[in-house]
């Protein structure tokens, strides 16, 4: 069973061939209706994908058609998985794009490294299908906004795989916010304390491994040579393909305070500073060591991440609303409220553990609805994302206080707007929808 406090999402990208294959257009697709077999086709198939496909296959109604990854020793390994589970065996590839070519396809998860998120993500919509993405739903913020507009341009169902949205004591937890038991809140803090953010020494490059298509894995993002460091699990401490612990852990507990507070658009400002101070020798490019805050009106939002695993409330992860009554204190086992004297009920409420099977459900249930409103919407995916991202592009600007206008897409400072768009490595292209 997989531990879902200390899963590190790892998993492999996809193979594109040399030549570009036809990819089934929207119009000719007709989504499954409420009580068909919904066909999943699996994209990235070494960790978090993995896990999201095993949830739901939970469900009768659900069957994998499809593997995609570029990693033959992953793919051969997993689809012998699928066929002693299921008895049947799934057909594999290289390409992600020859399985969404295919008619009886109807949703799929993308379980790709961050960079390889938002191609096959765009190109499923344009397929006609719905899509299970994996959190952050992209590694810049141009990519969340093609995102977005995919999904609304091709009428797709979507959801992110921030599945604490799902989870029934985070719902608590927002409803005692909403009832202002905890009186005004002045400070919201979120927190993610992990040793894997700080990696040992750099190691030699090193030829790609058998079975390995690497040219495709590094798809969009500048040619590099293979090293094992940046490659499966580890891609994250890298900035072509992720953003360190606040894209990572950030999306999820940044989205829990922002939902808490009932948060809709940018904050007035963003200044951080981080840098590799507890490492600094490790091969990681992304902070081991960061601080950021968040300027509102009426209240500042902090994040905070480390390599070592201790944190605030003996939590190594976490996030706390500090108000007049007393402090909420929430993470993925519970959500408690110290109260301040005897102003508020102290309260301690725990999870029931069904965050991500429930999240997967509910994602089905809008399938085969038609539901655009998932549990998770796209929307909010890249909401979370570009607050991560602004985060980084502070730290990365070397603390500069940054005000992002989420309407003409650009900062304060003109300097800054390079991190918003990455330049895609040819033949790839950035996609316009």
């Amino acid at each position: 069973m997989i531990d879902r406090r200390t899963f590190i999402k790892s998993s492999s990208a996809l193979v594109a061939g040399m030549a570009m294959p036809h990819i089934v257009k929207s119009a000719e697709f007709t989504s499954a209706a409420a009580g068909d077999t919904l066909n999943v086709a699996l994209i990235g198939c070494k960790g978090m994908g993995w896990y999201d496909l095993s949830d739901m296959l939970l469900h009768k109604d659900v069957k994998c058609l499809a593997l995609c990854d570029i990693d033959r020793n992953i793919l051969n390994a997993r689809a012998g998985e699928l066929e002693k589970k299921y008895g049947t065996k799934p057909d594999t590839y290289g390409d992600y794009r020859k399985a969404l070519d295919r008619k009886d396809i109807d949703l799929v998860i993308i379980g790709t490294p961050d960079h390889w998120h938002c191609l096959p993500m765009v190109d499923a919509c344009n397929a006609g299908k719905d899509v299970y993405v994996e959190k952050p739903i992209a590694n810049s913020i141009a990519e969340c906004d093609v995102m977005v507009a995919a999904a609304k341009k091709y009428n797709r169902i979507v959801q992110v795989g921030q599945q604490q949205r799902s989870g029934k004591h985070w719902h608590e937890m927002v409803e005692y916010l909403r009832s202002g038991a905890l009186g005004k809140i002045g400070r919201v803090n979120v927190w993610a304390n992990f040793s894997y953010a700080g990696m040992p020494p750099a190691v030699p490059d090193s030829p790609v491994p058998e079975g390995v298509d690497f040219e495709t894995w590094l798809g969009p993002s500048p040619k590099l040579p293979f090293n094992s460091q940046r490659f499966h699990g580890s891609w994250r401490m890298f900035w072509n393909y992720g953003g360190g612990l606040l894209t990572d852990w950030g999306v999820h507990l940044l989205d829990m305070g922002l939902w808490g507070m009932d948060i809709k658009g940018m904050p007035l400002k963003v200044t951080a500073s981080g840098g590799k101070f507890l490492f600094p020798n490790g091969a990681h490019e992304t902070f081991d060591t960061l601080s950021v805050i968040y300027q509102f009106k009426d209240f500042i939002y902090t994040w905070e991440n480390n390599t070592v695993e201790t944190g605030p409330y003996g939590r190594n992860y976490g996030v706390s609303f500090r108000g007049t009554n007393g402090t909420l204190v929430a993470d993925r086992d519970n959500w408690e409220v110290i109260p301040e004297g005897n102003k508020a009920e102290a309260i301690k409420k725990y999870s029931d553990g069904a965050d991500h099977r429930d999240h997967l459900t509910n994602f089905l249930e809008c399938v085969k609805t038609r539901n655009p409103n998932t549990a998770c919407t796209i929307e909010n995916g890249a909401f979370c994302a570009t607050y991560a991202q602004l985060g980084n592009i502070s730290a990365r600007m070397g603390g500069e206080a940054l005000i992002y206008d989420d309407k003409a897409k650009k900062f304060n400072i003109s300097a800054a707007n390079k991190y918003l768009k990455p330049a895609y490595r040819s033949p790839w292209k950035f996609p316009e929808v």
